[in-house]
This record gives C-alpha cells, sequence and structure tokens, in this order.
C-alpha cells in the first residue's frame, strides 16, 4: 500500500542508526540520487531535448561521446560536488581525477560510469549510470589517481540505475543488495525489493557473440556446451540474451539469475580486456558478490585485483555461483 512505502532517504535513516552512521553517507547517496533523477529526466525526454546523436568527441579512451555521455557526465559530477561529501571524483569520460575543492572536508570518493550503455540510446534501449564509492585515505585534502587505485573489496558502496521502461536504483552498502523503483509522482525512490538475490543455478547467459572466434579455448568450450542444449554434455537447454549495456544484462542476472560474459579475447588483450576495472567491473562484482553469485577475471576474483591506473581495464565473468565456479574451473583445466 502506498501509505507503508520505504523511500531511499528513510531507508539510509534507518540503515544509519542500525550500524552506527554519522549521516555523511545518507547525504552522500542522496547526492547519487539527485543526479540520477536528473539524468532519468534527459534520457526519457529524448530527441525533444536534442540528447541523441553524437557529440563531436572522444573520452579518454579514444571512443567517439554520444551527446548525453557529455551531459550525464556534467551532471553527475556538478551535483554530487555541491553536498561537500567528496575530496575527489573519477568518470570514464575524463583523463584525469576532478578535485572537489571543500578545503580537505570530503571523507570520500566516487567514481562513475555516467551512461553504460550509451551506443544503445539513439534506438530507444535500456541504458544506465554505475557508480563507486570508496573512502578517501585520512590526511589527504587534494586526491591524485593514486588514492583511487583500491582494490574493489575495499568499496563502501556500489550501485547501478536502470533507465528503462521504469527508473530502478539497485545498491548495496556492504549489507546486501535493495532495489528502489522511481515514482514519477512523487518524485522518490520507494523501496521495492528488499533482498535481490542471483540464484546459484541458471540456464541464461549474456556474452557478445560476435567475438565468438577471438575467444580463449575455456570460453569457447563453455558456449559450445550451452549451445549444444538437452542433447550435449550440459543436459539442458540455454538460452543467449545479449543487450550490450551492462546495466541491462547484469539487472536480468540479478532479477532471474545467468552469467554475464565480456572476457578477454585475442581481440582486447592488449588492453588488458574490455571492460573499466574500477567503473564497471568492480562496482558491479560488489552487487553481484553481495547477492550471492561471484565476479571473476577467470584468473582470480575482480574484487582482489589491486587497481594500476584510473582506466585499467579486465575480463569480466559474473553471475550464478554455480555457472562461474564451472568457467573458472576450465581455465584451471585448460592451465
Amino acid at each position: 500500500m502506498p501509505h507503508t512505502r520505504v523511500t531511499i532517504t528513510h531507508f539510509l535513516i534507518d540503515e544509519q542508526r542500525r550500524y552506527g552512521g554519522t549521516g555523511h553517507f545518507t547525504t552522500l547517496v542522496n547526492d547519487i540520487v539527485t543526479a540520477c533523477k536528473m539524468i532519468s529526466h534527459q534520457v526519457n525526454r529524448g530527441s525533444l531535448a536534442g540528447n541523441l546523436g553524437l557529440a563531436g568527441s572522444e573520452n579518454v579512451q579514444g571512443e567517439t561521446q554520444k551527446t548525453l555521455d557529455v551531459v550525464t557526465n556534467e551532471i553527475f559530477l556538478h551535483l554530487n560536488a555541491l553536498g561537500g561529501n567528496y575530496a575527489g571524483m573519477a568518470s570514464e569520460e575524463i583523463d584525469d581525477v576532478h578535485v572537489v575543492s571543500q578545503e580537505g572536508s570530503g571523507k570520500y570518493l566516487l567514481l562513475f560510469d555516467p551512461l553504460d550503455g550509451s551506443s544503445n540510446i539513439d534506438v530507444n534501449i535500456a541504458v544506465g549510470t554505475i557508480f563507486s564509492v570508496l573512502r578517501c585515505p585520512a590526511g589527504i585534502e587534494t586526491p591524485s589517481a593514486a588514492q583511487f587505485l583500491q582494490k574493489g573489496a575495499q568499496q563502501v558502496a556500489a550501485g547501478y540505475i536502470l533507465y528503462g521502461a521504469y527508473t530502478m536504483l539497485v545498491l548495496s552498502t556492504g549489507h546486501g543488495v535493495k532495489g528502489f523503483t522511481l515514482d514519477q509522482d512523487i518524485g522518490e525512490f520507494v523501496l521495492t525489493n528488499p533482498d535481490r538475490r542471483v540464484p546459484a543455478d541458471t540456464n541464461e547467459y549474456a556474452i557478445n557473440a560476435s567475438r565468438s572466434e577471438l575467444w580463449e579455448p575455456p570460453i569457447q568450450r563453455y558456449i559450445k556446451e550451452c549451445q549444444a542444449g538437452k542433447n550435449g554434455p550440459r543436459g539442458k537447454s540455454f538460452n543467449m540474451r545479449w543487450v550490450g549495456s551492462m546495466v541491462a544484462d547484469v539487472h536480468r542476472i540479478l532479477c532471474r539469475g545467468g552469467v554475464f560474459l565480456y572476457p578477454i579475447d585475442s581481440g582486447n588483450r592488449d588492453k588488458g580486456g574490455k571492460l573499466r576495472l574500477l567503473y564497471e567491473a568492480s562496482p558491479m562484482a560488489y552487487i553481484v558478490e553481495q547477492a550471492g553469485g561471484i565476479g571473476t577475471t577467470c584468473r582470480g576474483r575482480i574484487l582482489d585485483l589491486t587497481p594500476t591506473s584510473l582506466h585499467q581495464r579486465c575480463a569480466v565473468v559474473l553471475g550464478s555461483r554455480n555457472e562461474v565456479e564451472r568457467i573458472e574451473s576450465y581455465y584451471r583445466e585448460h592451465g
């Protein structure tokens, strides 16, 4: 019933009381929430606001930026700087750290991908925002890239926002995974999924099949077995799903199980993989593990990786526990 709904602000206040917080984290998440409401509005307006198409620029990775890549990045930087919670921010769309001038009062660091899957925006397919929150080391007033190079296991919180048929925020602060749906009538995120869990078994996988000739043998083996169906070695049928937006693909896994794969292959090996460790792999692995799944590079746990640069890339396989463990075992057998 509407009168029993819990808004994200009330949820965070309750968490603050339960775990003895100071209130900084509540305002920090509220800043992120406000930014995401504004991004949701911009995404939903589409061509009405002139937000579609190319921006005529490239990001630090050399990728052509969409207009909304630029708009959403500016929104996130601006609104999250106002509250004084952050000493600095880092974005997939900018080269170096964005220092927030608050006379050393910021206690946290924010990393984010402002619009994941932006190549889909012109065809009206779901996109999202991914974020990761770290503690700023004590005594640091002007952070550099070095302070952001923390293992994923050190994240204070991670989350994503899916801009689809409805807007949903999925958040973990280290105590499970919660889902909040944006109620457009009242302009608030409301708790709708208090305990997201990834089923241990699945019959779905998400992978970019156009790269199949480039995959390593363990990945080729796993996908071939899935494709073989009931008459194959797995003895059951699998469905392949691929949106091309990590947020959308991982959200489906949180809802009904599955495995998301973007492994190292012969085409991206020199770069270390496709997805960015700090902006995509690490926060998504944190969420999936908090929901009972696994996140791995196939050579080790994603959350145990020590980053060496802001825009480092890595292999990503995450999702249902039993399937990810099977893929890891194929890598061990292959040596």
